[in-house]
């Protein structure tokens, strides 16, 4: 063979070579890297294939299962079943033939037995090739108060509400409860046919049952967004004592419209010239907090505060398991500033958000991130992750929390809360937004207690006639079933 052909041969040769090298690289990158990720993918038909041939493990709180799987066909396939299912959905999720959700999508592999750290403790059932048994997950939830969120939401009246309570120290989301909801049961069954038309008949309702208002559904949050702007003007270095704007009527520059106090206001503090933010806060003045946002300390101020607490991102409970992006305006126009500072117009949020507002005024300024689960253990009992507490942010100083929960306090003492003297609510917040062409409120509480000893935040909406106040005991029933 000539030269040139030698050279040619052996060049081709150390191609081959190389692209062989290359090929298998990339099969073990895919199978050693992106093989659960592969499995995941929405596009991949097959994960749905034989779901129920997988004896998941259990979801449960305070000792109590919440969801299970239970052996049918002679043990061919399994069964998920849902303890009281309409109270525990927000927290559970379903696990249907086609999709999951809750903590039944965000700890997938841990229930189904795929998670690499349960692998561990099965190593023999591993080298012989057995399917690890799923694991345990154990919600932060707590049984009682997440009940009598629930029942309290129900009895309301309300079209729609929600309730959210945090321990403020940690971020544990110890009540998540919505209404109205559904029934996981009748959606987690084998039959995928039977499955869709119940997924059908649920999202063809208005009220949308399937939907978590506690994370996933945005109100406007009234006057509760007033805690967010106070924060704002004690950041640029006011005080609960600082005199401020008030008056019955204020109209911001350029707008064409002023904007009022609530009637009930007349002949009140609101309708002086200026008084002390503290009184502003306790009598939630409208007018006080418009100008904040449109002048001073302005719309800059006003959202940068916001964005500390947590507004404008998504919040990220655990993996595949995330609350809606509450937001404030950013904008150049003093009108919708001031319209977004009293909690209207642009401005919206979900109860958990409104909840970690409350929480952090509660716990020196700390912002918590929430999460849901408490541990994780394999079947074998063996502890194989926990929840952790996790600081997002700061959105106040020491001081400046210490002020704003005086400013709470003020509410409950001497203002719109007034009426929850002697309850377990220490502070608070309430709030009404007005809701275009319909004859119902958002009525909103956010606040903390329980008395003697403060360490839970907790935020209310229930969507019905009347004003904020009227969710307020509802939030004192969450706090006693927490103490």
């Amino acid at each position: 063979m000539r030269p040139g052909i030698d050279r040619a041969v052996g060049r081709t040769w150390v191609i081959s070579l190389v692209m062989i090298i290359a090929l298998l690289a990339n099969i073990t990158y895919v199978q050693g890297f992106e093989a659960q990720d592969l499995r995941d993918d929405s596009l991949n038909a097959r994960q749905y294939e034989d779901r129920n041939k997988i004896d998941r493990g259990p979801i449960v709180a305070d000792g109590q299962r919440l969801a299970w799987s239970e052996p049918i066909d002679g043990g061919e396939k399994y069964q998920r079943r849902y303890k009281q299912s309409t109270v525990f959905s927000p927290i559970t999720g379903y696990f249907s033939p086609f999709s999951q959700t809750g903590l039944e999508n965000a700890a997938n592999h841990v229930l189904d037995g795929t998670d690499p750290r349960l692998a561990t403790t099965s190593f023999v059932d591993k080298l012989l090739g057995k399917h690890v048994p799923g694991g345990t997950v154990e919600a932060t939830v707590d049984v009682e108060a997440q009940q009598a969120a629930y029942e309290a939401l129900q009895s309301s009246g309300a079209r729609r509400a929600a309730a959210v309570a945090l321990d403020a120290e940690t971020g544990a989301i110890l009540v998540m409860a919505s209404t109205p909801s559904y029934d996981a049961n009748d959606v987690s069954v084998l039959d995928g046919e039977q499955a869709q038309r119940v997924f059908t008949r649920l999202s063809a309702q208005p009220s949308k049952p399937l939907l978590n208002k506690a994370t996933n559904e945005l109100f406007p949050p009234g006057s509760t967004f007033k805690t967010v702007v106070a924060a704002s003007a004690l950041a640029a270095g006011g005080s609960a004592d600082t005199r401020v704007r008030a008056g019955r009527s204020y109209r911001p520059p350029g707008a064409g419209q002023a904007i009022n106090n609530d009637a009930g206001d007349i002949g009140g503090e609101c309708d002086l010239p200026a008084i002390p933010l503290i009184s502003a806060y306790a009598q939630s003045c409208n007018t006080t907090f418009a100008f904040m946002g449109a002048e001073e300390p302005g719309n800059a101020a006003v959202r940068e505060r916001a964005a500390d607490f947590g507004f404008a991102k998504p919040i990220e409970i655990e993996p595949g398991m995330r609350g809606a992006a509450s937001s404030f305006p950013s904008t150049d126009q003093p009108s919708l500033s001031a319209l977004g500072s009293i909690g209207q117009g642009s401005t919206v949020a979900t109860p958990l958000q409104m909840a970690m507002v409350a929480a952090a005024v509660l716990d020196d300024g700390k912002v918590m991130r929430p999460y849901l689960i408490s541990k994780l253990t394999a079947a074998d009992g063996q502890e194989v992750g926990r929840g952790t507490p996790e600081r997002l942010s700061r959105a106040l100083t020491s001081d400046q929390a210490a002020q704003m929960r005086e400013l709470m306090q003020a509410v409950v003492t001497e203002g719109t809360g007034k009426s929850l003297r002697g309850t377990s609510v220490l502070g608070g917040k309430t709030g009404t937004a007005d809701v275009e062409g319909a004859a119902y409120n958002d009525r909103w509480f956010i606040g903390f207690g329980p008395r003697q000893d403060a360490r839970y935040a907790v935020a209310v909406m229930t969507e019905a006639p009347g004003y904020g106040i009227e969710s307020g005991p509802i939030a004192a029933r969450i706090l006693d079933a927490l103490e």
